[in-house]
């Protein structure tokens, strides 16, 4: 068989490094390699995208929108890791999960859109609730969330492990955080979700959260209703597990959810926990910000694309590290 040729533009940053560790050991796969004084070449970035079956652009927002230039009017097949395209038309948004269909859309389409860390968590959450109709598309969802360091590039690993960062603290607080755009238009809402990003002392992983009281729910619903709509929505996506029975049972017994917990691991968690006397749930996502928010679904779209198993190259061994 011959082996796919993928050319990884943006290689040596935080995601392109994880997405190459991810291709090296495939036997079904060559990696176009540039020396490092061509990287920043246009020409020489241009022929390598020409040979390669499928580009990953792993690049800053308008860096990705220059490279994006250079494939105009070609054949050039592309995924983009930046927030460059998350929303554009004529893109294809590479959540696979998403709804029914999607990933047959990714496999077919030339240009695919790689989603924002905290927008895959937010996503996965949001939109079977809004399509069962428990949410409202009016609703203003509050979505506190945390990340590992690494979700900063080599800049915040740096200065976190030079201890310049405090351990734990709040950004974007204009509330006006870049995945806000593709939450909103791929989750169904019509209003964005008030998105509270934090940073932790811990370098993967990450956490995003619903924290929902019954009467902004659109009908009465139960727990055990709740848990059925994510089995339905997921039941055959092999990327994303749904916890219940003893899972929520430990977890409600040790009082907490390691944010770290699928670090190195390229699926999604999601547990739902509730108050009956309040009438109160928070449902919660959990994955790698590096693995399913990044390089891990940039694979996972790779596979589609190519027609391959979409688990070839990723780590899926689930355990319960909670």
């Amino acid at each position: 068989m011959k082996k796919k040729l993928i050319f990884i533009d943006g290689s040596a940053g935080t995601t392109g490094l994880q997405v190459a560790s991810r291709l090296s050991e495939r036997a079904d796969i060559t990696l176009i390699s540039l020396a490092e004084s061509d990287r920043k070449l246009a020409h020489k970035r241009a022929d390598a995208m020409q040979q390669a079956d499928v580009t990953i652009l792993c690049l800053p927002d308008s860096a990705a929108i220059e490279a994006v230039a250079l494939a105009e009017g070609t054949p050039i097949r592309i995924i983009d890791a930046s927030s460059a395209h998350r929303t554009a038309s004529e893109w294809v948004y590479g959540f696979p999960e998403l709804c029914e269909g999607q990933s047959d859309k990714i496999a077919q389409a030339r240009l695919v859109s790689n989603p924002g860390c905290y927008a895959t968590g937010f996503l996965a959450l949001a939109r079977p609730l809004v399509s069962a109709g428990l949410i409202s598309p009016h609703q203003t969802l509050i979505v506190p969330a945390v990340s590992g360091y690494s979700g900063g590039g080599k800049s915040m690993i740096t200065a976190m492990r030079e201890d310049q960062l405090p351990p734990y603290f709040d950004y974007a607080l204009g509330l006006s955080h870049k995945h806000l755009p593709e939450m909103t238009k791929h989750s169904g809402l019509l209003v964005p979700p008030l998105l509270i990003p934090s940073v932790g002392m811990f370098e993967q992983g990450m956490l995003v959260r619903l924290a929902i009281p019954s009467n902004q729910l659109a009908k009465k619903t139960t727990i055990k209703e709740m848990i059925e709509i994510f089995d339905t929505a997921y039941s055959d996506q092999p990327l994303i597990k749904v916890h219940s029975g003893d899972d929520i049972l430990d977890l409600q017994h040790s009082g907490r959810v390691a944010a770290d917990g699928l670090a190195g691991h390229d699926g999604l968690d999601i547990f739902c926990f509730n108050n009956p006397q309040t009438e109160q749930f928070l449902i919660v996502a959990r994955l790698d910000n590096l693995g399913k928010g990044a390089a891990g679904a940039a694979v996972q779209n790779l596979n589609i694309m190519l027609g391959c198993d979409p688990q070839i190259g990723l780590n899926l061994n689930w355990q319960s590290n909670f």
